[in-house]
């Protein structure tokens, strides 16, 4: 077992393979910002086993009646609205144990699967193309984000739009103090530039950041 000083001061970014120095360290984990992407990560040695991981997140509360839950998914299921009609397929992917970006959606008439690797564990839907993906709330819990990545954008139709819901890091917050980083199931965490990084690295055509919502627009 490693003790405090023998801790390496680098890490390999998980997103884009740089080499990432030390950024913030704290009593329970450890985290390395990268110069490249500017995504922030959670040391490798810190991330949970699944079977910790799910328990976490069976602890959750996902009502998909519940009004104020509804409320904060709705710049998503809003978005899906304005842009994409109730004939196109849409995945939830990462939808967890009360998937309500769907049931709002499938309310309105609309199309769309449910992906999740702990409660909805069914990879024939990721054969499938979508002409647009929701991914609320799960960005920052990839493990492998360069892989989650690849496998979204492979998804895409032409022209669809991955809708990504996560609160970015800015430069102002005070980091030690930041409350998303305290969920230890939050282990990857995003700026302006980590989406313009996967903007550019996994070919989209442009993205726009709204708030918490991040939308990248396929070629």
């Amino acid at each position: 077992m490693k003790t405090q000083d023998s801790f390496d001061k680098q890490a390999i970014c998980r997103l884009c393979d740089s080499k990432s120095k030390l950024f913030h360290q704290s009593e329970t984990s450890r985290f390395f910002k990268c110069p490249t992407c500017k995504g922030i990560f959670v040391d490798s040695s810190y991330l949970l086993d699944a079977e910790t991981e799910e328990e976490r997140y069976q602890a959750h509360n996902n009502d998909t009646t519940d009004p104020r839950y509804r409320k904060f998914v709705s710049p998503i299921t809003g978005a899906v609205q304005a842009s994409f009609r109730d004939s196109h397929l849409g995945l939830d992917f990462g939808c967890g144990s009360g998937p309500v970006i769907t049931e709002v959606l499938r309310e309105k008439g609309y199309q769309i699967n449910t992906y999740d690797p702990f409660f909805d564990y069914r990879p024939e839907v990721l054969n499938e193309k979508y002409h647009f993906i929701a991914c609320c709330e799960v960005a920052e819990h990839f493990h492998q984000p360069a892989k989650e990545f690849k496998l979204l954008k492979k998804l895409l139709h032409p022209k669809g739009s991955l809708f990504i819901m996560t609160d970015l890091f800015k430069g102002e917050i005070d980091f030690a103090e930041w409350y998303y980083k305290n969920d230890p199931t939050h282990v990857f965490f995003y700026q302006n530039d980590t989406f313009e990084w996967i903007c550019k690295h996994f070919d989209f055509e442009k993205f726009e950041i709204s708030g918490r919502l991040t939308t990248l627009y396929n070629k």
